[in-house]
Parts: structure tokens; C-alpha cells; sequence
């Protein structure tokens, strides 16, 4: 079976890597079937595809979508997405222009704690490009200039929920992101759902929304998933009728924890969401992918 990764991330939103450098690293790791998701964007993904193309590889068009649900921030995954479709991209312009004034925001806030220079740093590690701005961005800023120890020190301190630099996102309901994903004839995809806090009640719940609302795969294997919550997560995907994605959400080299198709398989009884583009487990069929 071919090596198949589905939740990877460019400088197109917050990964360290062009979306042709993405590819080629995911070859050298054995991967052949590769989904670009970048967040809340698809502009990498014709670069992409054309070094794909060059590797012999498989390139699947998507994104990774930010939404609310309940007053939480959820995100969801679309896969085999039109990315000319004007209502997505419709979208996606209101989502990044939400994105650049949460940043100025940001920037502000930092700088009323003693941090000048937030912003423009953050701007200059998202390539310039003001609406791909961030919370990772502002975090690689704040740890290059020793203001925390870490990245995840970065959030604890100044970035996350109560902090002092906490910018509430008005992200999207997840309705209305599955319905763009929908209407770009993709694929939506629960990322990641071991993450998010809630009690397991909790997310049975969120799953019930998500599928009400037209959720039709969630991710069941991930680079950071525990195997328990590998078994679990097969499981609530079995029980509740959705295909199950794997993926590594890959950022680049500044994570060394995570590998490009490197994660748990999926549990036996999943029913992988790739049959919907790949003909057979030896040869990756053209349906949606370019």
C-alpha cells in the first residue's frame, strides 16, 4: 500500500516549507499520495501539484478550515476541494481578512506587555503576506527573541486562552464550513479530534453536529495521537458511520517530533476516506487529485 498523507501544512499558512520543498520532502519520506491543507488557505496547492507531478506523486487538493462550535475553535479538513470554486474562495478571503485584523490585534496587545515589534516580526516569518499571519507566527517571533523557552511556552505565557495576547477568532460556525467544503465538491474532515477539550461525552457530541451538518470523515490517526487514542478514535468512527483520514500534520523542520507519513496505522473495521480517490491500494486513481 502506498504511503498516504493527508493533513500537511506550507508557508502558505504556517508550516516552514513552499509548498514545492513540502513535496519534495514527502517523497524523500516514501509518501505517494500527499493532501496540502494548509489553513484557511489553497493557495499552495498548484505549486504543489506541479512538483508533485515531477515526483511522480499524487497530490490531493485541500485545506484545513477554522471554525466554531459551541464557543470552541474546531477544525476541519477539506479534501478533494475545487480550489476555483467561488463560493470557497469567497470564503476564504473573509477568513484571511478576519486572520490580518486578529493579528494587528495581537501585535497591539504584546506590545502593551513590553513586546514591540510583535507584529512586524510575525509578518516578516508569514512571508509578508499580513492575512497568513498567525498565532504560530507570533510564537516563533516571541521564541527566537528569548522571550520564552518554547513554543508551547509561547502560548502558556502570552498566546492561549486568558492570556495576555488572547484574540478571540470569529471564526466561521462549523455549518457554514462544511458547506463551503461541500459546495467545492470536497470532503469534510473532523482534524484531529483527540485534541480539542472536551470529556468523551463532549465529543460525541461535537461528532453528532458534525455529521448533521454534512461531516463525512474524521482523522483517526495522526503523528501526535497516543495509540489508545488511536484505538478509540477507530472506534467513534466505526460506531458513528464515518470514513476515517490519517495524516501527519506536518509543519516543517522546527517540529522534529513530526515525520511526513509517520503515524499509527489506522485500527482494523476503519474505513479509510482515500477510497474515495484512489482506484486500488497499488494504483492511486485521478478521481479529484492533480
Amino acid at each position: 500500500m502506498p504511503v498516504i498523507d493527508l493533513h500537511t501544512h506550507s508557508h502558505c499558512s504556517d508550516g516552514a516549507l513552499s509548498p514545492a520543498d513540502l513535496v519534495r520532502q514527502a517523497a524523500r519520506a516514501g509518501v505517494r499520495v500527499l493532501a496540502l491543507t494548509d489553513h484557511d488557505s489553497v493557495d499552495g496547492v498548484e505549486e504543489a501539484a506541479a512538483e508533485a507531478a515531477v515526483q511522480g506523486m499524487q497530490l490531493l487538493p485541500g485545506l484545513e478550515l477554522s471554525t466554531v462550535w459551541k464557543g470552541i475553535s474546531v477544525h476541519i479538513v477539506g479534501l478533494g476541494v475545487d480550489i476555483e470554486d467561488p463560493g470557497l474562495r469567497e470564503g476564504l478571503e473573509r477568513q484571511a481578512n478576519a486572520r490580518g485584523e486578529r493579528a494587528h490585534m495581537i501585535g497591539e496587545r504584546l506590545g502593551k506587555a513590553r513586546l514591540p515589534g510583535a507584529y512586524e516580526g510575525a509578518l516578516e516569518l508569514a512571508g509578508n503576506e499580513p492575512n497568513r499571519i498567525s498565532r504560530t507566527h507570533f510564537a516563533q517571533w516571541l521564541l527566537a527573541g528569548g522571550h520564552v523557552g518554547s513554543m508551547q511556552g509561547a502560548f502558556d505565557k502570552y498566546l492561549g486562552n486568558g492570556r495576555p495576547a488572547d484574540v478571540p477568532m470569529p471564526w466561521v460556525e462549523l455549518p457554514d464550513a462544511l458547506a463551503l467544503i461541500r459546495g467545492a465538491g470536497g470532503t469534510g474532515v473532523l482534524a484531529h479530534p483527540g485534541r480539542y477539550p472536551l470529556t468523551r461525552t463532549k465529543l460525541r457530541s461535537l461528532i453528532a453536529a458534525f455529521i448533521e451538518a454534512g461531516g463525512e470523515a474524521m482523522e483517526v490517526a495522526t503523528a501526535t495521537e497516543k495509540p489508545d487514542m488511536v484505538r478509540y478514535l477507530g472506534q467513534l468512527a466505526v460506531q458513528m458511520g464515518l470514513d476515517a483520514s490519517q495524516g501527519s500534520d506536518f509543519h516543517g523542520p522546527h517540529m522534529p517530533w513530526i515525520h511526513l507519513g509517520r503515524f499509527a496505522p489506522l485500527p482494523a473495521g476503519c474505513r479509510p476516506v482515500w477510497r474515495r480517490w484512489i482506484s486500488s491500494e497499488d494504483e492511486p486513481g485521478q478521481r479529484a487529485l492533480i
